[in-house]
């Protein structure tokens, strides 16, 4: 295989091709690898897969990931099917900006997701680069952001409270609201990144809910300027789907963000997880 890369100007991004994700090799998943690490989110255009066939080039990654509160596919417990059908009144299944699964103790190192029916207008994903965002910030500012903790929680959207506060119920999907979404797992606000070593300003406006000994005030103060300095133009790169494109960005760093404007075309994407580890508090 000869493989091609169309990295965006800042190299946050790029587009892979020359590449079939069915039959790799070892170098050539070390190649993808490293291409991922680099450039953070990477797509995989005309990737035609079933769904077994998804499963199996995440585990050429990694382990998979643990993906509650959302039904799996039927005899596919590792993939889940993001839906919006053409008459469906919810917003769009990842519509503000998150880090998959940041609420967990050890949240996902990647999420990688394959297109199946894409809409002829609308539905783009926007990517948000953490590691830029926290370079960007005033050095004063980065000492005094790396002595923090944040409290990530998954009560907004998968409480029972919060389920149906966000009109879950009317999704196509088959959400799994449970009391469990209660609970507040601690990580550091600045995170390293365990194979780059880059520092990230991780927070995110769906499951960070605080900061720890920080008045909520004033912690509300704080997180809702970092979360709009994080998510700034300069700093996203926006994604344009094809049918059969693969797309995997690096979870630990980027944040991301579900675009609607399609609303009377059905979108179906299918949706793995790729293990991570426990982010490290100072």
């Amino acid at each position: 295989m000869s493989v091609e890369v169309a990295a965006q100007t800042n190299d946050f991004g790029a587009v892979i091709s020359g590449v079939d994700l069915k039959t790799l090799n070892t170098d050539t998943v070390q190649q993808i690898r490293s291409l991922w690490l680099r450039h953070q989110v990477v797509a995989f255009p005309d990737q035609l897969m079933n769904l077994d066939q998804l499963a199996a080039f995440t585990r050429l990654i990694g382990d998979f990931g643990n993906d509650p509160y959302v039904a799996p596919v039927r005899e596919h417990p590792h993939v889940l099917e993001i839906r919006r059908e053409p008459d469906e009144a919810a917003a769009p299944f990842g519509a503000a900006w998150h880090s998959d699964w940041s609420f967990q103790t050890a949240p996902p190192a990647a999420t990688i997701l394959h297109a199946s029916i894409v809409p002829p207008i609308g539905g783009d994903t926007l990517y948000a680069d953490g590691c830029a965002a926290f370079e960007a910030l005033a050095s004063s500012e980065r000492s005094e952001l790396r002595s923090m903790t944040a409290l990530h929680s998954a009560r907004r959207p998968y409480s029972l409270q919060g389920f149906y506060a966000s009109g879950g119920d009317k999704r196509s999907m088959k959400i799994l609201p449970h009391d469990s979404a209660l609970e507040i797992t601690e990580h550091p606000l600045v995170r390293t990144h365990p194979e780059t070593g880059r520092e990230v300003l991780w927070i995110n406006s769906v499951y960070t809910i605080g900061i720890k000994d920080m008045d909520e005030a004033a912690s509300d103060r704080l997180l809702k300027r970092l979360f709009a300095h994080s998510v700034e133009d300069r700093f996203v790169y926006r994604h344009r789907w094809q049918p059969n494109m693969l797309t995997m960005w690096d979870n630990r760093s980027v944040q991301h963000c579900a675009q609607g404007g399609y609303d009377g075309h059905r979108r179906i994407m299918y949706r793995t997880t790729v293990a991570g580890d426990q982010p490290f508090l100072r």
